[in-house]
């Protein structure tokens, strides 16, 4: 009893200091429950409680840094075992992958305009990449591809232009007269602004019905055989 009972004092000191539980009981070796027994009538000092609120907060802070780092690193290790999953794709891979892009992205044939030219677009650089190797898979040769930049008045039309001549290799005046700003509700909240925003890319073939009318046989073909 005795030694619990210097214990008990030397915990109910520590706390006066300032000390968290977790400190006390690094110094006083008993359980947390007992430690709380101890303490629940110890009154602290408004300078105390500041120092253990800061301590608190300091601790979650570390905390938080420490889950974050940790779903960062995770994160990491799923994308680079599953960019490894991939391996090298085949000519026939690309080719379903290009027709599958244009399915989802693409202007499609329709009943009442058969005559619709191949016309994709989007703002992520590297499908458009992708499908710019798709198009020379298929044929197409670089002279009969157009682009078109879409983007808000609220953009930086010239930082956009610099960009996308980089990812597609061309020189900038290939957007000569083929800028052009998308209407927008100035009322709206749009997340995709700032310095990253870089508008959108349309990549559209000259002499391309045929092509247009392929793909949409490509994507039959695609559905007969997966569903």
């Amino acid at each position: 009893m005795i030694i619990k009972s210097i214990e008990k004092e030397k915990a109910i000191s520590l706390r006066r200091e300032g000390k968290t539980y977790s400190e006390i009981m690094k110094v006083v070796p008993v359980a947390k429950s007992t430690i709380s027994l101890w303490l629940r009538e110890v009154g602290l000092s408004v300078p105390q409680q500041h120092v253990l609120t800061a301590k608190k907060i300091a601790a979650s802070k570390r905390g938080g840094l420490a889950k974050r780092k940790q779903r960062i690193d995770r994160t990491s290790t799923i994308f680079e075992e599953a960019k490894a999953e991939i391996g090298t794709l085949s000519k026939r891979e690309l080719f379903l992958i290009g027709v599958a892009l244009y399915w989802a992205e693409g202007s499609k044939q329709k009943e009442h305009n058969v005559s619709e030219p191949l016309v994709f677009g989007n703002s992520d650089p590297n499908m458009i990449e992708c499908f710019l190797r798709w198009l020379n898979l298929v044929g197409v040769q670089d002279l009969d591809v157009c682009y078109e930049l879409y983007i808000h008045k609220s953009g930086n039309v010239e930082r956009a232009k610099q960009f996308w001549v980089k990812i597609i290799k061309q020189p900038v005046w290939i957007f000569d007269k083929r800028v052009y700003f998308k209407k927008g509700n100035p009322k709206t909240k749009r997340k995709n602004s700032g310095e990253k925003y870089i508008g959108l890319l349309r990549v559209k073939v000259k002499r391309s019905t045929d092509l247009n009318r392929k793909i949409l046989g490509w994507t039959h073909g695609i559905i007969k055989n997966c569903i």
